[in-house]
Parts: structure tokens; C-alpha cells; sequence
């Protein structure tokens, strides 16, 4: 099985402190390509860095809802240049996150409307966090989206139906982490079943969220095939199929990631 690990964060101390182990370990999974995901504008040199030393590494550019606080002076605009450089794939991680209070929801639905425009501009993919916000996020994204269309993917989703629904009717896509393979997520396993399949993709979050049966330790692109597996068994294919499928949508979505990138190999340093 061929796969793409459409987020991970390898810019964290956690996966930085082995990047290379990181990345060989991804390449003899059959892990081909990986985006990491910007969390801080201030702190993008440091992701484009990872990005520009790697063949088969794209990032983003863009504001974590925690961090949407400290950089309200960052314009769409701002990202849209940003944007231009040839391995920036994607804008966000932004969004809504009310499980935590690290900062005020105003500040968060304006850095989420920000990332839209910066979106529906460049016309790269927004990634978006949605966590405990369900309503309002799909209330931005209808009311954005009326505005003009633009690419989105509901990251790591683990939302409820009302949110997969909403989302899917405009033209966005639902990416899988290493959640639907807890034993628990009977719920989000029925989602996923229900989604259409050319609209799915499957991430780590690396290092966070390890998929079965790694549950509890850190996570690495490596294991994105974990969560593809389980994602054929939901969807009743097989993993090639899973690994071809999800890669397809990842390009269409992605679309600034040129294919022959697959083929590259990540370098060791």
C-alpha cells in the first residue's frame, strides 16, 4: 500500500529530535509524500526549512485557532505571498477549538476568516481545525463560501454527522487520523462509511493521536497506514485501493503538489 500522510507536524520536538529516522521509517512503510502543518506564521521559516531539505515534504502556511491571539496582524494577504513559494501546498491549520481556552473564540473566527480569504486568493486547500465548534464552523463556511467558493478539508475529523454533511455539500473534503481506529469510534467509523470516498483523505497529526495498535505513544507518518487500513475495511475495498484512492483525492485537492513527487525519496538529514 501507497499512501499520502496529508498532516503531521514535523517541525515538532518530538519528531524533529529523529527527523531522519522519522522520514526513513514513512518511506519503508510506503508512506510517498507528507505535508507538515504550520501552526504559527512566525514560526514558518522553520516549517519551509523542513519542506525545502525533503522532495517528498509540502507544508502549509498559516495560524493554529490556540494561536490565533498572537497573530491577528497576519493579513490574508500576508499568506497569499507566503503562499507562492513552490513547497507551500496548503494554507491553515486554522479553525475553531473550544475544548481549550488558549484564545478567545473572537479572535479564532477572525483568523479562521482570514485563512478563507487567503484560501478562496490563492486558490490552495485551507486546512481547518474544527474541535467542540461544530455549528459555528459550518455556519463560517456556509456564510464564506457564499462569498466565493475554495478549497477546504476538515483535518483530523472527528466532528459529528451534522458537520460531515454540511461540509461535504460544499465541495470539501474529510481526512482521517488515527481515531477511527480506537475501539470506540463506532460513530465516526459510520461517517466515514457514509462520506463519499473520492472526497477522503487519511493523516497522522503526527505526533499526536497513534493509531491502533500504537495507541498512547508518539506518532509518525509511518503509521498514516494504519489508519488507511482501517479506513478500507470501513469503506469495503482493499488497502491498494484505499492507498490509490486517497492518494488521488490528496492531488486533486493538493493540487500545487506536483505527482511526480511521489516518487521522490526523503533525504536522511
Amino acid at each position: 500500500m501507497h499512501v499520502i500522510d496529508s498532516h503531521c507536524h514535523l517541525d515538532f520536538e518530538s519528531l524533529s529530535e529523529d527527523r531522519g529516522g522519522v522520514l526513513q521509517r514513512a518511506a519503508d512503510a510506503g508512506v510517498d509524500l507528507m505535508v507538515t502543518i504550520s501552526t504559527r506564521v512566525k514560526r514558518f521559516d522553520e516549517i519551509l526549512a523542513i519542506a525545502e531539505a525533503h522532495p517528498n515534504v509540502f507544508c502549509s502556511v498559516g495560524t493554529h485557532p490556540h494561536n490565533a491571539d498572537e497573530e491577528l496582524d497576519v493579513t490574508a494577504e500576508d499568506l497569499v505571498k507566503l503562499a507562492e513559494h513552490p513547497k507551500v501546498v496548503a494554507i491553515g491549520e486554522a479553525g475553531l477549538d473550544y475544548h481549550y481556552d488558549n484564545a478567545p473564540v473572537a479572535a479564532q473566527a477572525q483568523g479562521f476568516r482570514t485563512h478563507i480569504a487567503a484560501a478562496r486568493e490563492s486558490g490552495l486547500p485551507l486546512v481547518i481545525h474544527a474541535r467542540e465548534a461544530d455549528d459555528d464552523v459550518a455556519a463560517i463556511l456556509e456564510e464564506e463560501t457564499a462569498k466565493g467558493a475554495f478549497p477546504f478539508v476538515l483535518h483530523c475529523f472527528t466532528a459529528g454527522p451534522d458537520l460531515a454533511r454540511r461540509g461535504l455539500a460544499l465541495g470539501g473534503y474529510l481526512s482521517a487520523s488515527g481515531v477511527l481506529t480506537f475501539k470506540k469510534s463506532d460513530a465516526l467509523r459510520e461517517i466515514f462509511a457514509e462520506a463519499p470516498i473520492d472526497r477522503l483523505l487519511v493523516e497522522t497529526d503526527a505526533p499526536y493521536l497513534s493509531p491502533e495498535p500504537h495507541r498512547g505513544q508518539t506518532n509518525e507518518p509511518s503509521r498514516v497506514v494504519h489508519t488507511a487500513a482501517k479506513l478500507a475495511e470501513v469503506k469495503g475495498v482493499s488497502e491498494d485501493e484505499i492507498g490509490r484512492i486517497t492518494s488521488d483525492n490528496f492531488f486533486r485537492l493538493f493540487s500545487k503538489v506536483p505527482r511526480e513527487a511521489a516518487g521522490a525519496k526523503a533525504h536522511a538529514a
